[in-house]
């Protein structure tokens, strides 16, 4: 495990180097919390500057050799000081001393600690930094002020002050990945942020102390903290110390609040005395936090709970859980969640005993999409005798994290309990869910099908139809799956759920075909009746963001991409450990990522989403697709084709829907190896066959594809009625008629434009690319003009060859057919 790799600061990094080259001010001071990465950063600005034309003095702020003029300089100085200077004079002598030892190359100054410059240090600094050939970088604690002789620097612009924030979600997941050689799981990731609070040096300690004691397990090659050891955490002694030695009652304040998370004021003096809280507070370990009418009190580390409660004693863990359990259960559990942690509390007490208060927990961690405690409370639940519901509970969450056999096991035990049509339509299709989906079994169908005849009230049998219109969807049986979806809806007796589910299904087809408005309203449509399936079917949520997922993807609208991935539900499954959905949503960010032109997230995200979604047959072949595009995209022909042969693994008949994007991604592939030919015969069958299945939204960027390849005036599709074929630009520009959306018509005008070979359109069109975020369509449009207009001698070729440069430099690696051309010219 690599302990050393720097990762998190790419931005600020970019920045630093470009300072150093003599972009724009002559130096930066990084301001920030203590352990934030301030000096790490400088040092690795710094780290690879050629010393043919840099020299890099580092000023030691603080030492005791700065109690001397000059004493943080004295490595490079002169021994002797000429005698009789004035001030001024040994400051000039030193400045010319400095410039001597540089011999001609320019001086990067580094200053750690620059709040701890003595006042002739801190002079030399300003004079230095007011000549052309020398470059500041600094860091201050957070709180200090930069010394006197600094500050004008500041004011006249000359030097930055950044404040270098906490690391966020991001950072975290990419120093995960770096550390552990491979991408941590979701639930991780966040539980690592928050026990850190993005603190890049608390971070990688605790990273140290939880892989020495072998808490990180790999499956399906992601990392998962499983936080299995009872060792005390070893993170820092100002932690430690601060819990060690404290006063029993005082001691006890902080191990509840710690166990409870968040408690109630009331409720916690209630269980000690209001003198010990307060010493807890005074101490800094718990703060008192005022919520509209209620008063929380919560920790004020999240890392304290953390050490806590792996140094409490099993017993007393058990004995403060069941206190807590009653003191919530006496007030009437009436806050949100309430029931989950209570039931928590007893399970970890050992005094579990009431069934339908494991249930109602669980029903709250799975409101939640909270996997492990999902599972953890129905599994209880059906273990205390909570029968039928408790069993349909387990075995629907062991689907949903991939454990299909344990969840047919799990229901095959209450056979015997289908006593009436409501649990046996619900036994129908979770079975059918598992069956169908996790082990790729295509006579569900029928199966379902035939048992749904055999219901005789509306609402349970809708609820089966739902479920198989769905099937039949992902089955590419679309006639069937519209005409369940629409004898769904047409029922007044169709449950909420099942009212739902068909809305998803006719939307999902609905944005296949370019319907887009009609895929909003209808997802509006489920939303607005949350409430009503939200308790019986939470898992729904998932299919209403996939059918969102499919407008965004097909319109590329990256915004609302960006916004799916910053949702409640993306924190919620990330957070709760559901790898389809979290695994999806990274697909997507890959999608968009890779449309922006940073490949180099969109490797990260592709990679990620691949680990995660290995052994899932819904989503394994989308998450390799996209791998295999953001590998061709990259030039990486190799990666590309491999991504593409675990895709076609992963691929079976029950998600044929998803063939377009796995046939998009094998022209990319094709076209990365330099078969062009190859490249284009395949897309253009591809766009026949979409043509044939009405799938009018793909269609649209296979014919877009094959534009970004050269062939906008190439004959495509079935012979016409006047005897001849259209070409890809005007049959893009038909679609674009019959399309909601305003990318459409953009990619046709930009089709007619390849293939009149207008150079001033190609740039207009560019700008269009560019302001939807779509740079690397931008740069190869861009790339087309620059090659019309240099062959027509138009002067524009110029400017064109400028903005074609502006907008590769804000991409990372991209090499397609395009783009490499414009190189090679």
């Amino acid at each position: 495990m690599d302990r050393g790799s720097f990762v998190g600061r790419t931005g600020e990094l970019k920045h630093l180097r470009a300072v150093v080259e003599g972009i724009g001010r002559r130096g930066v001071l990084f301001s920030g919390d203590a352990g934030v990465g301030k000096s790490r950063l400088v040092r690795e600005a710094v780290a690879e500057l050629p010393p043919s034309r840099y020299v890099v003095w580092p000023i030691t702020a603080g030492h005791p050799s700065t109690a001397l003029p000059f004493g943080g300089l004295a490595q490079v100085l002169p021994v002797a000081q000429p005698a009789g200077l004035t001030p001024a004079g040994v400051l000039r002598w030193v400045v010319d001393s400095l410039h001597e030892q540089a011999m001609g190359r320019a001086i990067v100054l580094t200053i750690d600690d620059a709040h701890l410059l003595d006042p002739p240090s801190a002079a030399l600094v300003h004079v230095l930094t007011r000549q052309e050939d020398v470059v500041l970088l600094g860091t201050v604690d957070d709180g200090e002020q930069v010394p006197l002789p600094l500050r004008p620097l500041c004011v006249d612009d000359l030097v930055e002050r950044v404040e270098l924030t906490p690391f966020g979600r991001d950072e975290t997941t990419e120093l995960l990945a770096a550390v552990l050689g491979g991408p941590a799981e979701a639930r991780s990731i966040d539980r690592m942020l928050r026990l850190s609070a993005g603190n890049p040096l608390l971070l990688h300690e605790l990273l140290r102390s939880t892989t020495d004691s072998g808490e990180w397990a790999r499956s399906g090659g992601v990392w998962q903290w499983t936080g299995h050891s009872t060792r005390p955490l070893d993170v820092t002694d100002v932690i430690g110390t601060r819990i060690d030695h404290l006063a029993p009652g005082v001691r006890k304040v902080v191990e509840l609040v710690a166990l409870s998370e968040q408690i109630g004021l009331h409720l916690l003096t209630t269980a000690t005395h209001a003198a010990d809280v307060r010493q807890a507070e005074e101490h800094g370990l718990v703060a008192v936090v005022r919520r509209d009418r209620r008063v929380d009190v919560q920790l004020t580390h999240p890392l304290y709970g953390e050490l806590l409660r792996r140094r409490c004693p099993p017993a007393r863990t058990r004995q403060l859980q069941a206190e807590l359990a009653e003191l919530v259960q006496a007030t009437g559990a009436r806050r949100p969640g309430d029931l989950l942690r209570v039931a928590l509390w007893r399970l970890g007490a050992g005094s579990a005993q009431d069934p339908r208060l494991l249930l109602a927990g669980a029903a709250q961690a799975f409101a939640r999409y909270d996997v492990p405690l999902t599972v953890q409370l129905a599994q209880a639940a059906l273990d205390a005798g909570g029968g039928y519901d408790a069993a349909e509970l387990l075995a629907t969450v062991m689907m949903l994290c991939e454990r299909p056999h344990e969840a047919l096991q799990v229901l095959d035990q209450v056979r015997d309990d289908l006593v009436d049509e409501r649990r046996r339509s619900r036994w129908l299709t979770v079975r059918g869910m598992v069956t169908y989906w996790s082990l790729g079994a295509e006579s569900t169908v029928d199966s379902l099908a035939e048992a749904a005849g055999t219901l005789t009230d509306p609402g349970h049998q809708a609820r089966v139809w739902a479920f198989e219109a769905l099937m039949r969807m992902h089955r590419m049986e679309i006639a069937a799956a519209l005409r369940l979806s629409q004898s769904v809806l047409a029922r007044p007796a169709s449950g909420p759920g099942a009212r739902g589910l068909a809305r998803c299904v006719v939307a999902y087809v609905d944005a296949t075909r370019g319907l887009f408005r009609r895929n909003a309203d209808a997802i509006a449509q489920v939303e607005a009746d949350v409430a009503g399936w939200r308790r019986d079917m939470p898992y729904l949520q998932a299919m209403v963001e996939s059918t969102r997922a499919a407008r965004l993807a097909l319109t590329c609208d990256l915004p609302g991409i960006d916004a799916i991935a910053a949702d409640e539900f993306a924190d919620l499954v990330s957070s709760g450990g559901l790898r389809l959905g979290s695994g999806f949503l990274t697909v997507l960010q890959s999608y968009a990522a890779r449309l922006r032109g940073r490949t180099d997230q969109a490797v990260t995200f592709s990679n990620t989403a691949g680990a995660m979604l290995a052994t899932s047959r819904l989503y394994g072949s989308l998450a390799h697709g996209e791998r295999a595009q953001v590998a061709a995209w990259r030039g990486d022909a190799d990666t590309a084709l491999a991504a593409m042969t675990a895709a076609d693994r992963s691929y079976s008949p029950c998600i044929a829907v998803f063939y377009p994007w796995l046939e998009l991604a094998r022209g990319a592939t094709v076209a990365a190896t330099g078969d062009l030919p190859a490249a284009v015969r395949h897309l253009a069958a591809l766009a026949d066959r979409l043509r044939s299945d009405g799938m009018t939204g793909y269609e649209v960027l296979a014919l877009h594809d094959l534009t970004r390849l050269g062939q906008a005036a190439a004959p495509i599709g079935p012979t016409c009625a006047d005897g001849a074929r259209r070409s890809v630009a005007q049959r893009l520009s038909e679609l674009a008629e019959r399309t909601d959306g305003t990318l459409s018509p953009l990619l046709a005008r930009h089709a007619r434009a390849c293939a009149a070979e207008d150079g001033a359109g190609l740039l207009a069109i560019a700008d269009a690319f560019a302001a939807a975020q779509l740079t690397v369509w931008a740069a190869e449009a861009t790339a087309t003009a620059v090659r019309v207009l240099r062959r027509e001698g138009d002067p524009l070729a110029a400017d064109a060859r400028r903005r074609l440069g502006t907008l590769l430099a804000t991409c990372d690696q991209v090499h397609t057919p395009t783009l490499d051309a414009a190189r090679d010219s």
